[in-house]
């Protein structure tokens, strides 16, 4: 699992701060994909949409379950981020 909450960690992959919109998606996409390309499990980030907020992102290699995790169906796969829902909540 990588934790990337401490804010010198994403300025190294150059994200100064997280802002609550979706004009970041193309600079933190592709850290969690190098993350997940180097085998981490998942990442734990601070959340873009409340202050204070994590995320905790699991990456699954496989379709089967994932011991002591309970997946909600049905997974999705984003190519591009999605309209975010009214309430969210992180």
């Amino acid at each position: 699992m990588a934790d990337l909450t401490a804010s010198l960690i994403l300025s190294g992959h150059g994200v100064a701060r997280l802002r609550p919109t979706r004009k970041q998606w193309p600079k933190t996409q592709p850290i969690g994909e190098a993350y997940y390309s180097a085998g981490c499990r998942g990442v734990l980030a601070s959340s873009a949409a409340h202050v204070g907020g994590k995320v905790l992102a699991i990456f699954r290699a496989t379709k089967d379950p994932m011991s002591g995790l309970e997946s909600l169906p049905p997974p999705n796969h984003y190519d591009e981020l999605p309209a975010l829902p009214t309430g969210l909540l992180t």
